[in-house]
């Protein structure tokens, strides 16, 4: 045990029915261990909370293993080395990796990455030039493939992944419709980040219509992060080859009741379009290409983001049930402010 530094873990209590709430979760102070041979102990500084961790709170089957009850729930953090076993790494690095919610980590060397904040602020490796990014980058470029003068639209537009994705797809050359779901937010994308035309669907009224109207020429690329009504109403106005890669569901996560809507396959067999689900492990072996990319765009000043940060480790669970309120505008992280009391 290393003295002087005390542990907080967050563990999923009981699994939510339908929106998950605070009492989902359960705060455990433990002891911090000392790392062994080949391992580090890293201090959590930043903490991402995504929507996909909702899925991993059921127990129903999905791409990534559910989260154990009483157990604690991990995702991507930030961290510094506070001791080191390893020659790999030093004291004061600071590293990315799939982590424990929690203050402090020990973890073998080879499980984290080092990351260089003296090139890019360190929240930015968990957004744009994280998951987040490499998301966008590589969903729209590979599945969607925009092409010059088309209609590209983005649901969740902005969310963390949506806002990126537009402004990949208006660098080469597409026009961009994005949906949200505040005044704020399409103003924010419209002004801010360029997407020609953004739609509130909260107060468009028949979102039918209103995306009709926003997209005059059809639409080519549909980026979803949504599901539900509104890509119902995507898929009506799909043009001939039309390509869809598929991100996200969140309007159907916390749903209890299952997720009926219309029929899409007379619209994908009529404008012969693909669409195709993906997640972001599929492309692992292309990251550095895909960093490299994202980050001479935000250097160029071709790509702006932006982070919605929550000071505290004790507001990791608001901060996660923020992203189901559309509380966030951009990637949603949480900041944990400790004191480093010791560093043998």
């Amino acid at each position: 045990m290393t003295q002087n530094l005390q542990n907080q873990q967050i563990l999923l209590s009981k699994r939510p029915e339908g929106m998950p709430t605070e009492e989902n979760f359960e705060f455990k102070n433990t002891a911090v261990l000392a790392p062994e041979n080949g391992q580090v102990l890293v201090r959590t500084i930043y903490l991402s909370v995504d929507p996909y961790m909702r899925g991993r709170m059921s127990d129903a089957k999905s791409y990534a293993e559910p989260y154990k009850l009483n157990e604690m729930i991990s995702g991507g953090i930030i961290g510094e080395v506070v001791q080191s076993r390893s020659d790999q790494l030093s004291v004061g690095d600071k590293v990315i990796g799939m982590l424990g919610w929690q203050h402090y980590n020990v973890i073998e060397a080879s499980g984290v990455r080092k990351v260089d904040d003296t090139i890019a602020p360190l929240s930015s490796y968990l957004s744009v030039l994280g998951m987040t990014g490499l998301t966008a980058y590589f969903g729209l470029l590979d599945i969607g493939n925009p092409q010059e003068g088309e209609t590209v639209v983005v649901s969740g537009a902005a969310g963390a992944v949506g806002m990126i994705v537009g402004q990949i797809a208006k660098i080469k050359g597409a026009r961009v419709v994005g949906i949200a779901g505040s005044d704020n937010k399409t103003a924010f994308l419209e002004k801010e980040l360029g997407f020609d035309k953004a739609v509130n669907y909260k107060t468009a009224g028949n979102i039918n219509d209103s995306l009709k109207q926003a997209c005059p020429n059809g639409v080519d690329v549909y980026f979803d992060n949504v599901g539900g009504e509104i890509s119902d109403a995507v898929m009506s106005l799909l043009n001939d080859f039309a390509r869809i890669p598929l991100c996200g569901a969140i309007s159907s996560y916390n749903r209890t009741d299952g997720d009926i809507g219309p029929r899409i396959q007379p619209n994908l067999i009529k404008s012969r379009s693909l669409i195709k689900g993906f997640i972001i492990g599929d492309y692992s072996d292309r990251f550095d290409e895909g960093i490299q990319t994202l980050a001479k765009w935000v250097s160029e000043g071709n790509l702006k983001y932006e982070e919605n940060i929550v000071e505290g480790f004790e507001n990791v669970p608001q901060a996660f049930l923020g992203l189901f309120k559309g509380e966030n505008l951009g990637k949603q992280l949480v900041k944990v402010n400790d004191e480093i009391t010791n560093q043998e």
